[in-house]
């Protein structure tokens, strides 16, 4: 089993708006509702893969409602932890002009007794799960608290995904994560260089596996990606050619797509093509890429 926390989940409000002017009256052309968050995102991936998961995280209020509802009518089991107030954030995404603005939301503070709850409902995982943690942290939560979490199931032979930034990565390392997914821009603000050429981005890959992660998967944008595993092993992919549509949960369709190949064959090369994948399908796509597009694509990989 997969579980992936998402400590903010989200409704993500996309519209298309032709010729977005600011400060002006605009109306969409059309309109689209997607249940967001990243490790929400892994979640409905790695369902469409085929790969049993469920998806934890915090949840309030309507917004909240209508999230979980959501998923549940995609067959994505959840287990929230519900807050007594707030409202679960709403981010609006204005597609325009092959241009894209985001307006993200806050989210609901978390109390400490949520928290716990959340960490109750970790103990439960078992030796061959996998716990996923993707995205920022709403107000309330200390800076450590994915360090929190994966010390909560060390020792049970669980294997642990982190997709986050700055501090809140670094701040992991020691637990040895078996799998970081840093992109090139993460990578650049982790080690104070505006921008990374390959070269760099490897120095910096292999410089966080001596600090404790077991693989590193970088995300390179039109670039493609490339990959260190524990064994030492370097594999470096392109991308397919495709239209790109947008690029919103790409990331997050690569780390489901490692996960599954590497759920299905233990093979290093196996999952990093299936990542790859995943992530050029979501970004070929409207929304996130399903399984049959993600398995059609991996024929170009």
């Amino acid at each position: 089993m997969v579980y992936t926390v998402t400590l903010n989940p989200a409704l993500d409000y996309e519209v298309l708006v032709d010729g977005f002017r600011p400060g002006e009256l605009n109306r969409t052309s059309r309109e689209q509702l997607h249940f967001g968050g990243k490790g929400v995102n892994v979640s409905t991936v790695l369902h469409s893969l085929g790969v049993e998961t469920t998806a934890l995280g915090f949840a309030a209020g309507f917004t909240g409602r209508a999230l979980e509802n959501g998923l549940k009518a995609l067959g994505i089991p959840t287990d929230f932890v519900w807050l007594e107030e707030g409202l679960t954030r709403v981010n609006v995404k204005i597609r325009s002009g092959g241009g894209e603005t985001e307006v993200n939301g806050r989210g609901p503070a978390i109390p400490v007794p949520a928290l716990e709850a959340l960490l109750r409902k970790l103990d439960r995982l078992e030796a061959g799960d996998v716990l996923v943690l993707a995205g920022s942290l709403p107000a309330g939560l200390p800076g450590d608290v994915y360090r929190t979490i994966l010390d909560r199931v060390a020792g049970r032979d669980v294997l642990t995904v982190v997709d986050a930034a700055r501090d809140l990565l670094k701040g992991v390392l020691p637990c040895r994560p078996f799998l970081i997914k840093p992109n090139r821009a993460e990578l650049g603000e982790l080690f104070g260089t505006e921008s990374l050429t390959e070269e760099e981005v490897l120095s910096c890959a292999r410089s966080l596996q001596t600090q404790g992660a077991r693989n590193i998967l970088v995300s390179l944008a039109g670039d493609g990606s490339l990959l260190l595993d524990e064994t030492g092993g370097l594999r470096r992919l392109g991308v397919p050619p495709g239209v790109v549509r947008h690029t919103v949960g790409a990331g997050d369709s690569m780390v489901a797509g490692f996960l599954a190949g590497w759920l299905s064959t233990r093979d290093y090369t196996a999952a990093h093509r299936m990542g790859a994948a995943a992530g050029a399908a979501t970004v070929f796509s409207e929304g996130l890429a399903t399984g049959e597009e993600i398995r059609a694509l991996l024929e170009a990989i």
